[in-house]
């Protein structure tokens, strides 16, 4: 792949290595995500496979995830 950039199609990215780190009591519609070969990771949207994928680096998954992990995101749930 020549350039991996954020928005670019999901597909592009190929239909492999996608995983759903969780679910939720949605029909299978969450999100999914997976770990591209230079440490970055893309995210999509499942129901719309073909869409844009975004791209974090590590450290921007990392702080998300642990800000998560502490509460930061719960105003998201009210």
């Amino acid at each position: 792949m020549d350039r991996i950039y954020n928005g670019m199609p999901a597909a592009e990215l190929g239909a492999d290595g996608w995983h759903k780190p969780w679910s939720g009591g949605n029909g299978g519609n969450c999100v999914e995500a997976m770990k591209l070969a230079d440490g970055r990771v893309a995210v999509r949207q499942s129901a719309d496979p073909e869409g844009p994928a975004l791209i974090y680096t590590h450290g921007e998954i990392a702080a998300f995830i642990q800000g998560a992990k502490s509460g930061q995101a719960d105003f998201l749930l009210t």
